[in-house]
């Protein structure tokens, strides 16, 4: 009997599964015939107070639901804006606040909405935390290092509510613009650390009574099972403060003395435009030129951290306009692009990147974002669609811009396909900047100016096009300066602050196709043929950043080596 009802729950969740999935296309179609943006309410927190701003009987009967409030901004959800009864109390919305949103819902998600209505615990759905303006600007005005960090933590944690302590700890984290905190028991403490600028810093420690607190409220916020405590759980929140909502991308993993838990901050800010991600002058020229082609495919690679969402973010803000249809499938998706379709994998229910791409195709669109090739099948699907009009943006994981072609063909693509259907590798890493409040400089040492000059040395064929890449050249001599890190408190005592991409970029024409089918090359031989027509290498264009002062010869050889 117990096996008989567990079947018939399991076939009940598949088929809620499948109902779910159906409004949420449903609700896709009608946001595309009515022109008003689509939004998945599974992945975006909602204001209770917000709701409130719309009484539980009026909302339900006009299908609507204030989800979020900024000021005198609301973000307002429906499942038919084009509804008299809802046009009418939209109406009366614009009338009361200076900016509405509205976006389109599926009845799943519009019934999520209401039912917070139920809930009368708290004045915030657990989800969000609400930071205000004045707490912020106070952490943003005295937090500015992490040995300030240290000492007002250690000052408030004695006696104070987890929730200001957590309070502190993210919005300290915003201020100092780290990407990770990290909360990590050890056998007689619990240590708290934060990745600036690539780099992991230790801020304080917790005694463990401190801990299981801090543990409870984050797996709270981010919807986690608070009894569960002997395997991996993933969830997340959002921080809300001024006009800005931080998403906040939470990990929790067992470990000897407790659970680790790693919590990724993903800025909407921190969002580069294609002019300011770094590109040298000749960079920046080649992409704007491969962007206006109207199908093909980009593939960008390198290490976990290394800035490639933020690349190809840049290239869909680039491209974005009314005419033009754009469709992601990510996993998962960090950061949500306003004008964009978004879409994220669900293995569990089938809907992996394979399957997930072979959908959008369907639904026409003229470009595409593929979060990651990991397979034979995606990869012949992201191919054949760059072949028949569409333009595919994706990542591989690959160490070089000439290493994606060989990790294609490793995947069982053909060197035939992948010649067309590839306009252009690009290889990144991050590195960081010189600390401008404390960079000195000096003269330039003859062993350096020989190793910048042994390495910055290319052909004239190769240099045919590269005229920034000249221009730096003529600057290399024993009277130039180079910058030196020094250290202060802004910087935290390391000499930089702040980071910017290198790039390495393939361009994949009719001579590298021919290469590619006549000699099946290996990675050196295709790395060899690239740099002879002038591909810019990564140490290369971390020498050129030298040239400019940006960063120092050290740093790029850590990060290129």
């Amino acid at each position: 009997m117990i096996i008989k009802f567990q079947k018939q729950k399991d076939q009940e969740h598949k088929i809620q599964r499948i109902l779910a999935k159906e409004s949420e296309e449903s609700a896709q179609k009608i946001a595309e015939e009515t022109g008003f943006p689509y939004l998945n309410l599974a992945f975006k927190p909602i204001q209770k107070s917000a709701l409130e701003i719309v009484p539980e009987e009026k909302a339900k009967q006009s299908g609507i639901a204030v989800i979020s409030q900024r000021g005198d901004a609301l973000t307002v959800v429906a499942q038919n804006p084009e509804n008299t009864i809802t046009k009418g109390v939209l109406e009366e919305l614009k009338g009361r606040f200076r900016n509405v949103n509205i976006f389109i819902v599926s009845q799943y998600g519009l019934r999520r909405a209401w039912a917070i209505y139920l809930q009368k615990t708290g004045s915030k759905i657990s989800g969000e935390i609400d930071i205000s303006k004045e707490t912020f600007e106070h952490f943003h005005q005295t937090i500015t290092n992490i040995k300030i960090l240290k000492e007002k933590i250690d000052e408030m944690s004695s006696g104070q509510d987890v929730s200001v302590v957590l309070e502190l700890i993210l919005a300290s984290a915003v201020t100092l613009n780290a990407s990770d905190i990290h909360i990590e028991p050890e056998q007689h403490a619990i240590q708290l650390r934060m990745r600036i600028d690539g780099i992991m810093y230790d801020v304080s420690k917790f005694d463990s009574h401190a801990y299981r607190l801090i543990l409870s409220r984050i797996k709270l916020l981010s919807n986690m099972k608070l009894n569960v405590h002997g395997t991996s759980q993933d969830g997340r929140f959002a921080i809300a403060f001024q006009d800005n909502e931080i998403q906040v991308r939470t990990s929790v993993l067992p470990g000897e003395f407790g659970e680790n838990i790693v919590m990724r901050l993903l800025n909407p800010k921190s969002l580069l435009s294609l002019e300011d991600l770094g590109l040298n002058p000749d960079l920046l020229s080649l992409v704007d030129k491969e962007l206006t082609r109207p199908n093909g495919m980009i593939v960008v690679c390198g290490p976990t951290g290394s800035g490639k969402t933020t690349t190809l973010y840049a290239f869909l803000q680039k491209l974005k306009t009314p005419a033009v249809k754009i469709i992601t499938i990510e996993d998962p998706v960090e950061y949500r692009l306003e004008g964009i379709s978004q879409t994220q994998v669900s293995p569990d229910e089938g809907y992996t990147f394979a399957t997930g791409l072979r959908s959008i195709l369907r639904q026409d669109p003229d470009i595409i974002l593929v979060g990651e090739i990991r397979d034979l099948e995606t990869v012949d699907i992201a191919l054949q669609a760059a072949l028949t009009g569409h333009l595919v943006f994706s990542t591989l994981h690959a160490n070089d811009a000439a290493g994606t072609i060989p990790r294609m063909m490793d995947l069982g693509a053909s060197s035939s396909t992948i010649g067309p259907a590839v306009n252009m590798s690009i290889s990144q890493r991050l590195l960081r900047r010189v600390c401008q409040d404390c960079r000195t400089s000096r003269k330039i040492k003859p062993d350096e100016l020989l190793k910048l000059k042994n390495e910055l040395t290319i052909t004239d064929k190769a240099a045919k096009n590269l005229h920034y890449f000249q221009k730096m050249v003529k600057v290399l001599t024993l009277d130039m300066a180079i910058s030196v890190p020094s250290g202060c408190e802004q910087c935290n005592g390391t000499g930089y602050k702040g980071r910017i991409a290198l790039y390495e970029i393939m361009l994949v024409d009719y001579d590298l196709e021919k290469f590619l089918v006549d000699v099946n090359p290996s990675v050196t031989e295709i790395k060899e043929f690239a740099r002879n027509r002038g591909m810019i290498t990564l140490k290369q264009d971390g020498f050129l950043k030298v040239l400019e002062g940006i960063t120092t010869i050290e740093e790029v050889e850590k990060t290129t080596d």
